[in-house]
């Protein structure tokens, strides 16, 4: 049943079990947070939510209080706004002052809750943390535990949302800081490097190694995409600089996976740059004729690949071309055999393609293939190679790697 109550004097209802915090901003009114995440319990840790409730002792955390009826709050009076300030200059007395270095400068709830409340850098002569800077050797997760303000908010997300339990708080007092297990490496304590943690954390304390240096907030482009490593349909955003993949990041509003992704949804994308990505079809001469590629190589439409040159595929020792790490060579000083590469044009792979797999087709029938779908391709790419797969080569051995 809903109740009524009054929050800055404006008149609202809310559903009967809701927080303060929730009743405020399903009226549009903002109280600031730092350890409230509305996809993670509340713990009333961070203490910025604090409001004045009429009739109250002491100020109230309004990511925990209980909604009532007849309630009267108001999320800035001046007690509550002094409390946020002090809480402010608190954590900066043992924050590091390198926001104009940092990665997540411009995506840092910090950062922007001591703009709006004018706080300004507290002078302190006491003990400050001096932890040392990635300490772990994992490769997606940096860690800074001079930048945690201990909100638990990457304990809550390991816990609730990906049952890991894998961070959690050690020691006391001053001495407090976040852990990995009981206090070791992140593989040692079940990380799954699922960049959860990373993903729910309001300051740098966890950042994605593999952006690092690549691109802050207001300098990427996010463009939403669908995962294509298996058939889930998670969305995330691919953040874009320069026409280049930078960073994945998570969105509260993809329908189906929310904020969570996999290590391979999160991380998985370098293979869109790689320099030994093809992007260009090769082809074996015996299956184009020396004849026609004698001519096609010498009019510059295609070329010819070293045997050389594909003994350091993949090796990095190859300048990169527009077809990943080798640069073919435009003419025929090289030795044409019949199992050479070709770089040729897509329509004519196609057609070679599209011709042996008649020929086997009528030789042999459709038990003559098995297939291997590709979790680098999108979904709907990979439903029309199923469907190519049964319907016009006419068999059933498809597989995909993801379910390996």
């Amino acid at each position: 049943m809903p109740i009524s109550l009054i929050i800055n004097n404006k008149a609202i209802t809310a559903p009967e079990g809701a927080t303060i915090l929730e009743a405020a901003h399903s009226a549009g009114i903002d109280i600031p947070t730092l350890c409230h995440h509305p996809d993670l319990g509340d713990v009333g840790a961070c203490r910025m939510c604090v409001v004045s409730v009429q009739g109250a002792r002491a100020l109230q955390t309004a990511c925990t209080a209980p909604a009532a009826e007849g309630m009267v709050v108001d999320t800035m009076s001046a007690e509550a706004v002094e409390s946020r300030r002090f809480v402010l200059e608190m954590l900066l007395t043992d924050h590091p002052n390198d926001c104009m270095g940092c990665e997540v400068a411009g995506d840092c709830d910090l950062q922007d809750l001591v703009y709006d409340y004018q706080v300004e850098w507290p002078e302190h002569n006491g003990d400050r943390h001096q932890y040392e800077i990635n300490p772990d050797p994992n490769p997606f997760i940096l860690i800074d535990r001079n930048k945690c303000i201990l909100c638990s908010r990457c304990i809550r997300a390991c816990s609730e949302i990906q049952n890991r339990d894998v961070w959690s708080f050690a020691y006391r007092g001053f001495k407090s800081k976040l852990v990995a297990g009981a206090d070791q490496m992140l593989i040692e304590a079940g990380c799954e490097t699922c960049g959860q943690c990373v993903a729910y954390c309001p300051v740098g304390a966890l950042q994605d190694k593999m952006s690092l240096g690549l691109g802050r907030a207001n300098q990427v482009k996010k463009v939403r995409t669908t995962c294509s490593y298996c058939g889930v349909g998670c969305q995330f955003d691919l953040n874009v600089r320069n026409n280049k993949i930078v960073r994945v990041t998570s969105s509260e509003d993809a329908p189906v996976n929310g904020m969570a992704l996999c290590v391979k949804g999160r991380y998985g994308y370098d293979y869109v740059h790689h320099p030994d990505r093809l992007t260009r079809p090769l082809v074996r001469a015996k299956w184009l004729g020396l004849e026609a590629v004698a001519e096609e190589v010498n009019g510059g439409r295609w070329s010819v690949v070293s045997e050389a040159q594909q003994r350091l595929v993949g090796h990095g020792h190859q300048p990169t071309s527009g077809n990943g790490t080798q640069h073919a060579t435009r003419n025929t000083q090289h030795v044409v055999s019949s199992d050479t590469y070709i770089e040729t044009d897509w329509d004519t792979a196609l057609d070679v393609v599209a011709n042996k797999f008649t020929e086997e087709k009528k030789a042999h029938g459709g038990d003559a293939f098995a297939l291997l779908a590709s979790a680098k391709c999108t979904n709907e790419e990979n439903f029309i190679f199923n469907k190519f797969t049964r319907q016009m080569l006419a068999t059933h051995s498809i597989d995909h790697c993801a379910r390996l």
